[in-house]
């Protein structure tokens, strides 16, 4: 659970989960203030036009969410994530972005800062109900994850931590790491390639679930992040120890070995939590290349992407690695692999 706010901060709406807007824009406030006071659990807790009135109201109020414009006059976005994150004990910020090139970049430096999803604004009037429907799922996602994990997560979780089993020394040579992340994964795989040593030099394939305009743009965060090569995957290259392959939006990121060497090989094929692209065929693909020399990683998200191609990886005899409960945003894909043992 969150840790729990001062008594003096104002719990705005107590039957209700609230809601912060942040937007420069009267009209972007008015659209969302509309989509959340139609709903029947969230209440707009307070709405600011700037980010240095957003935090003067976080003083003294208590909200769920936080839904966080970036570009504004003064204070931007980017710069008001870890003052929010500080102010509020680590309450979700739910980026509004639009399409546009500088859109999608900031947004990715939000997500790496801290924020945890995006919602992307409409353009046009008939995307409207669109971003709507959007805003809305993304708020109960968002806002559940702080609440109640299922007792079976729970009790697997504590298994995992209360008694842990010896592992011997792995000796055999890592081949490959993939890596899956959904929600608020930018943010762990900042942490993650901020630590990974530059010496660990193995093929690294990473299917994070983002809009297909950002990859380019995470590409390039993940480069700046980790010192290594990052780049979108690209239909038939060879996969090398020196770079870091993500998987495009338009496709899943599987490998395939042909001839003594490993190539990327695009799949459409839909997937059966409807994920385009899903952990599950590049951790499945994996296996099929790497066997027992491959270690797959799967960070925070909601959902169970990724727990049907952890199990093939597993019986490839392939090692996995979860993100813990306490650290996740949404302990859904994570917690999916821990709890099918």
């Amino acid at each position: 659970s969150r840790p729990s706010h001062p008594a003096s901060v104002e719990r705005v709406c107590s039957d209700k989960r609230n809601v912060l807007i942040v937007d420069d824009s009267a009209v972007a406030r008015l659209i969302m203030q509309r989509v959340i006071s139609e709903t029947d659990n969230f209440a707009v807790g307070g709405h600011a036009g700037s980010a240095e009135d957003a935090l003067r109201q976080l003083k003294t109020k208590k909200v769920d969410l936080v839904v966080l414009d970036i570009e504004m006059p003064g204070m931007n976005g980017i710069e008001a994530i870890p003052h929010i994150i500080r102010q509020t004990n680590n309450t979700p910020i739910l980026i509004v972005s639009s399409h546009a090139r500088e859109g999608a970049e900031s947004s990715v430096r939000a997500m790496a800062m801290g924020a945890s999803d995006i919602a992307l604004k409409p353009s046009c009037p008939e995307e409207n109900a669109m971003f709507a429907e959007t805003l809305r799922r993304k708020m109960i996602r968002l806002t559940e994850a702080g609440r109640v994990q299922p007792i079976a997560i729970k009790q697997a979780a504590k298994l995992a931590i209360a008694q842990p089993q010896p592992v011997a020394p792995v000796q055999r040579p890592i081949q490959c790491l993939a890596i899956g992340a959904s929600t608020g994964g930018i943010h762990a795989l900042s942490q993650l390639f901020t630590e990974l040593p530059r010496d660990v030099a193995v093929p690294i394939l990473v299917t994070q679930h983002l809009p297909a305009d950002f990859i380019v743009y995470f590409a390039r965060q993940l480069e700046s992040i980790s010192g290594r090569k990052a780049v979108p995957a690209r239909e038939g290259q060879r996969v090398t120890g020196d770079e870091i392959l993500i998987a495009a939006g338009d496709a899943h990121l599987t490998v395939q070995e042909n001839e003594g060497h490993v190539r990327v090989v695009f799949d459409r094929t839909p997937a059966p939590h409807g994920f385009c692209p899903s952990v599950d065929p590049m951790l499945a693909s994996v296996a099929r290349a790497y066997g027992d020399g491959a270690i797959g990683v799967v960070l925070t998200g909601m959902g169970r992407d990724g727990a049907a191609g952890a199990s093939d990886l597993a019986k490839a005899g392939g090692e996995l690695l979860v993100q813990d409960p306490d650290s996740a945003v949404i302990w859904g894909m994570p917690g999916a692999v821990a709890n099918q043992g």
